[in-house]
């Protein structure tokens, strides 16, 4: 996997909100446990290592936006001390989405009137920060999002551009009628500040789904994207996750997080991650399964593609 930060062009940084209010559906059961941000991957948290890149990068002041399961990223983070940088939060009663929590957090930098750095906190990538914050700048965009080449438009929504790099269209996933080739956001974006005035504070909103669109429409250009060679895993089901986990972990077929974690020696274990806290029984025969901490897998249990939770 590459190598999670640091780039070596530094820049003045700008604000950077990170987004970890989500529920985190798609990930079900895990997210019952913890929040998505907080699920560990390989001795870290997501949302540890999405921290720690930020820093290789330069960024020194950074808001999360919470919702769900809050505990369970506070506790990690706390205020940023222990990872380098500084952390606050802003508490959303209800999830306000893409658009609305930037909104909302962006009012604690109240003087911020140029652009600012977001970041999805349940995904891993390895963008460069600053050339993207300086292509932004020269460019005269609003809005310009990390991307790589879309593989898997099935999979994933698709970004339409123009040979200029402005955004002309937005393109669902699975779409096979789709024409040409997409672009895939990473989840790294640089945004003017202003982008999100009009917006009625303390209502969801959505970027792709509502703000980028009508800009794309009403303001050509305003919207770019930045092409990047970066790494990018994504964490969206279980299966991501666990292949997730495995290639940053890259030492195998299992990884056991935590020191208290206890799987049989009899046990057959192929591409699971075990929790802290979870047992796995003599004999058992696990494949693409993940152990929360507190559940026990009896003995003999044969099992694939399952989450066992306490």
């Amino acid at each position: 996997m590459g190598r999670w930060g640091s780039s070596t062009i530094k820049v003045a940084m700008i604000p950077t909100v990170v987004l970890t209010a989500g529920l985190g559906t798609r990930l079900d059961p895990i997210t019952r446990a913890v929040a998505k941000p907080a699920v560990p991957m390989a001795g870290r948290t997501l949302i540890e290592r999405v921290l720690g890149w930020l820093v290789c990068e330069g960024v020194a002041d950074a808001v999360l936006n919470l919702h769900h399961l809050p505990e369970s990223i506070t506790s990690v983070v706390g205020d940023g001390a222990a990872l380098g940088l500084r952390v606050r939060y802003s508490w959303e009663p209800i999830v306000l989405g893409s658009a609305g929590g930037p909104k909302q957090a962006l009012a604690l930098w109240p003087d911020l009137t140029g652009p600012c750095l977001i970041v999805n906190g349940d995904t891993l990538t390895d963008v460069a920060v600053a050339p993207l914050v300086a292509a932004h700048r020269a460019s005269g965009a609003r809005v310009t999002m990390a991307v790589v080449p879309n593989n898997r438009p099935d999979h994933y929504n698709g970004i339409r551009v123009d040979e200029h790099r402005r955004v002309i269209g937005f393109a669902k996933k699975g779409n096979a009628d789709a024409p040409g080739a997409t672009w895939h956001f990473v989840g790294v974006q640089v945004v003017n500040a202003d982008v999100f005035e009009a917006l009625p504070p303390g209502e969801p909103a959505e970027t792709v789904a509502g703000l980028y669109r009508d800009l794309v429409l009403d303001d050509p250009g305003a919207v770019c994207v930045w092409p990047t060679e970066a790494s990018f895993l994504d964490v969206g089901t279980p299966d991501d996750y666990i292949a997730a986990v495995l290639r940053v972990a890259d030492t195998g077929d299992v990884v056991r997080e935590g020191t208290t974690s206890v799987v049989h020696p009899t046990a057959t274990l192929r591409r699971c991650v075990v929790w802290d806290g979870g047992v796995v029984g003599a004999r058992a025969q696990l494949t693409d399964c993940v152990v929360l901490t507190g559940a026990r897998v009896p003995a003999e249990t044969v099992a694939a593609g399952r989450v066992f939770c306490p």
